[in-house]
């Protein structure tokens, strides 16, 4: 996944839809925390989340979205680096446009 803009991203709501505002999700170590969903878009046939935890420290997290064999959106990490900076940079993007006339 390389070259991807903001103009070949649509916004979606599937996770919304599905469960709400909020996600649960469970680390490595079994303990659960709770995510707002701030944004929810696909770039081809991929769906992307975006999620802040409750925790002020914690960062926002970009996760994928795929679709379960019960027909349920569920999250995974991206492993590949390279996807990884590509969606959180064509996130950026999609939140804080350039202005193309400065």
């Amino acid at each position: 996944m390389t070259d991807v803009s903001a103009d070949q991203a649509v916004w979606t709501s599937r996770l919304k839809e599905a469960y709400g505002e909020t996600v649960e999700l469970e680390d490595e170590q079994g303990k659960s925390s709770i995510y707002d969903i701030i944004a929810e878009f696909e770039v081809g046939d991929r769906g992307y989340a975006v999620l802040k935890g409750s925790d002020k420290d914690v960062d926002y997290e970009i996760l994928r979205i795929v679709v379960s064999p019960n027909g349920l959106p569920e999250l995974e990490n991206i492993v590949d680096d390279e996807e990884w900076e590509d969606i959180s940079e064509l996130y950026d993007e999609m939140t804080f446009p350039v202005d193309d006339a400065e």
